[in-house]
């Protein structure tokens, strides 16, 4: 006998009255009758429990059965084990008479549970036969806390996973898992038959600790056997980013080119490991035309190339954990990534600050005449020393032309260029040593003889001729300059005639300024 249909049951998501969804086992809705898959449901307070444990697994990330009605419509119930977190039922018919697709579908499971793929590397659950690919961990983690009420702490200072779990998944076959895990129980004040306890497995148990060391040991053995075989490589092939050009031999040559040339560094050679896997995971970011330091994407390469070259983001996001896995500092020690390790050391140099620099001794910088190898301790020295031996004063050329600070750099880098390539700039006569241009110079005085300034007021005199210029260092663009015959003291002073102060008195220029701040005032 068909169940009887009931006016105004509830429909699928709505509650009655009471609070209370309808049936227990099963949910009349219209005459359809939904159950599990498993023949099991749970009432409505276990529901509530339940969801309050796993708030994660209910919605559309919920595990999905698919059960059957009594008249034959299809429904899909969420599930996790042996519980079921929330019955619901289908409408055997709509109002617009359409079938609608309200839930995410997806095809059926291998009976075996998890589908992995063929060839990936998967790691088994340590208390059933569960497997779940190597790339999915948390969602191995995920299984045993519900499931098997399972806790692994700091997974991340896991070596070598696979083989933490191979582990203990043997020994928990020897030994009760209570040997091994601390218990925690939840709601300790709820009744004993709403108490539930999880087990959680850390490095506190000493042989957990010691698996943790030997796994990290064995890593870092692999990594280093891998790093030294790709130094010795000499049949590396790889092709440059940013301007395609291929490169065989060493990896360095490469890494080199792009940091020379392109001034993209990733590092040194010697401290990066899996290079091609490294060199692969960045250049799918610039296919996928992605910046590799801000991350932000573009519509076409030549926007990317722009935005990296005028923003400078030519290198690598140093947040981004994904690179970590490529250098081999951050293997040297368990769970300490290569910016704590360099924090230590920061703090081992400041430990040492006061007596590392008690005895230090400040040298004066040292600059060198434009046109000898003439050096001075001071600026000062020098410039007397250029007015005196070759006739040049820089500071009155300064006041005269009006030279702020960049033009006084052109000007400077434009006299070493000359000076080094033997050419005079007054003539433009070459010679064949800077002594022979030095004597003509003087004999013709051609050092205070400047070309006109379009000659050398021009952005290629921005960059320095010698690197190590202490000169362009210590240019001025204040006003309030002294000449060199200023800096020398040889100014004279003239003071003023007291012998009448009456009449200095009355005719002092101190007198103006009195009456102006009067008036002001």
């Amino acid at each position: 006998m068909a169940a009887p249909k009931t006016q105004g049951a509830a429909t699928q998501g709505e509650e009655d009255g009471d609070g209370n969804r309808g049936g227990t086992g099963g949910v009349s809705y219209e005459g359809t009758r939904a159950s599990h898959c498993c023949g099991l449901s749970s009432p409505e307070p276990v529901l509530r429990d339940a969801q309050a444990k796993w708030p994660w697994l209910v919605g559309p990330a919920a595990p999905w059965h698919m059960g059957s009605s009594r008249t034959g419509s299809r429904t899909r119930v969420p599930c996790i084990g042996r519980q079921t977190l929330n019955h619901c039922a289908t409408r055997e018919a709509l109002s617009d008479s359409k079938d609608c697709i309200l839930e995410p579908l997806s095809l059926p499971e291998s009976p075996g549970g998890t589908t992995s793929l063929e060839g990936s590397p998967s790691v088994p659950c340590i208390f059933c036969e569960e497997h779940f690919l190597i790339d999915e961990q948390d969602k191995l983690l995920k299984h045993m806390i519900i499931e098997h009420k399972t806790v692994i702490a700091d997974v991340k200072l896991v070596a070598d996973f696979q083989r933490y779990i191979s582990y203990w998944r043997k020994r928990f076959t020897e030994q009760p898992i209570t040997d091994f895990c601390s218990v925690i129980r939840i709601n300790s004040t709820a009744p004993f038959e709403e108490q539930d306890n999880y087990f959680l497995l850390c490095d506190v148990l000493p042989e957990d600790r010691i698996l943790r060391e030997e796994l990290q040991k064995q890593r870092l053995k692999e990594i280093l056997e891998q790093q030294q075989q790709e130094r010795n490589d000499n049949n590396f092939q790889g092709s440059c980013m940013f301007c395609n050009e291929a490169f065989l031999g060493n990896r360095s040559v490469l890494l080199n080119h792009m940091a020379r040339e392109h001034t993209f560094n990733i590092g040194l050679p010697d401290n990066i490991v899996n290079c091609n896997e490294f060199l692969c995971t960045l250049q799918k970011k610039l296919d996928n035309l992605q910046c590799l330091y801000c991350e932000k994407t573009f519509r076409d390469k030549n926007t990317l190339k722009d935005h990296m070259r005028k923003k400078q983001h030519r290198r690598i996001n140093p947040k981004n954990r994904e690179y970590d896995r490529f250098y081999v500092i951050n293997y040297l020690e368990l769970g300490k990534s290569w910016e704590e390790v360099q924090l230590e050391d920061d703090r081992e140099l400041l430990d040492h600050q006061e007596d590392g620099w008690s005895d230090w001794e400040e040298h004066p910088l040292s600059a060198v005449c434009l046109f000898c190898e003439k050096q001075a301790e001071t600026i000062e020295k020098l410039y007397v020393h250029m007015e005196d031996a070759h006739e040049f004063d820089l500071l009155k050329i300064k006041s005269e032309l009006g030279l702020n600070f960049y033009q006084q750099v052109k000007l400077v880098n434009f006299i070493r260029r000359q000076i080094h390539q033997c050419r005079c700039y007054g003539c433009h006569e070459k010679f064949k040593s800077k002594a022979d241009l030095r004597t003509h110079m003087e004999e013709a005085k051609h050092t205070s003889l400047l070309p006109e300034r379009q000659t050398w007021d021009q952005p290629q005199y921005y960059f320095p001729t010698y690197e190590n210029d202490t000169l362009l260092c210590t240019l001025s663009d204040s006003e309030s300059d002294l000449t060199a015959q200023e800096q020398n003291g040889n100014i004279a002073i003239i003071s003023e005639d007291t012998s009448k102060l009456h009449a200095l008195k009355q005719s002092s220029i101190l007198n103006q300024l009195l009456l102006h701040e009067s008036l002001k005032n």
